[in-house]
């Protein structure tokens, strides 16, 4: 890359581009790069909480940094290392920060800033604007930065096959520039980390849709009275059913938007059979209607105050492997009209 300055006669100077090792810049390239944190990976800024970080194996991270999504970020200079030596100590890195827990964290963000009280989560919070809805779960992942004057061929071409594998690595190649009147310029570019997704649609054949009549068939003597009952509730209350390839979805019908409220198997699907309920995961209220986490709270709640729903993740599953009385069919049937009024009640988000 050339550049000019365009002078008032019109003229152009160009700048000259020079060595950071030879006019010992790197120090001047790491202080840009601490301070200027948006521009160093693809995806968004970085928070910057350490600098010079001793590893246990007696090496140095030059920054360490999180993302949005609180995964650690280890940026590394290429220095006069062979492409090898540089790929190498970059992963070593990695290993160690892979180890580092949310206290740690927050003790080297509090060495970094010299202040004690610094609280990590929060401080986080704070830099990236997040949404008081918005859960970090810090190290979840690492991140790789490369950065060189030069980025070569062979760590071009080995960071690529290390993002074909899940390794998230970033390349970056900065210029340094000086005019004759002594104004120094940077510049930088994105050489691995900035390409287009290959992949931009998948598409795949399905397993045929079950119907009504061969899900029933398909029950035990537990199941069957329980989900007739269910399907019933379903039609009498018009509650649209989706059918899959196993089981079935109880759904409200909001101005054309479906809004699932459990999900229903048989015996031979992997969930065994049983219902599960549909507050938080995608498809059900917390996706797409304007709900708050209290009232999730309470519908969970009261699922669990039946006797027949047990965790499973953030849902409940009730496994259908015993003989179900009356009573306690219609418990879960006031249950679900209580989702049912819930939905109604909150909407769809804007």
């Amino acid at each position: 890359m050339r550049i000019f300055t365009v002078q008032d006669d019109g003229k152009f100077s160009e700048y000259i581009s020079k060595p950071f090792q030879a006019l010992h810049q790197e120090r001047i390239l790491e202080e840009w790069l601490e301070s200027n944190p948006d521009g160093i990976v693809e995806d968004g800024k970085l928070l910057i909480i350490g600098r010079q970080i001793s590893t246990n194996l007696g090496s140095i991270i030059d920054l360490l940094a999180l993302d949005r999504e609180g995964d650690v970020v280890v940026i590394e200079l290429k220095r006069d290392r062979t492409p090898r030596e540089t790929l190498a100590q970059a992963l070593e890195y990695a290993s160690f920060v892979e180890g580092l827990n949310a206290e740690q964290l927050e003790l080297i963000l509090g060495q970094y800033l010299n202040d004690e009280s610094i609280r990590l989560a929060e401080y986080h919070r704070q830099y990236f604007a997040l949404e008081t809805d918005e859960a970090i779960s810090f190290n979840k992942d690492q991140r790789i930065v490369i950065v060189g004057q030069r980025v070569t061929d062979e760590i071009r071409q080995t960071s690529l096959f290390l993002r074909n594998k899940g390794v998230r690595v970033t390349c970056l190649e900065f210029s340094y520039f000086e005019s004759n009147g002594g104004l120094r310029l940077l510049s930088h570019d994105i050489v691995v980390g900035g390409e287009p997704k290959k992949t931009t649609k998948i598409s795949s054949g399905s397993l045929p849709i079950t119907s009504s009549e061969e899900f029933l068939k398909s029950l035990n003597q537990f199941g069957r009275p329980v989900f007739e009952r269910i399907l019933s509730f379903a039609t009498e209350e018009q509650l649209p059913l989706h059918w899959g390839t196993k089981g079935f979805s109880v759904n409200v019908d909001l101005a054309g938007t479906h809004v699932a409220i459990c999900f229903g198997y048989p015996p031979n699907a992997v969930f065994r059979q049983s219902i599960y309920t549909a507050l938080y995961g995608r498809g059900g209220l917390l996706s797409k209607i304007k709900v708050e986490e209290e009232t999730l709270t309470t519908l969970f709640s009261e699922a669990r105050a039946t006797g027949l729903f047990k965790p499973a993740g953030r849902e409940l599953k009730w496994v259908i492997d015993r003989s179900i009385t009356s009573e306690e069919i219609e418990a879960v049937l006031r249950w679900l009209k209580r989702v049912v009024s819930t939905v109604t009640e909150h909407g769809l988000h804007a």
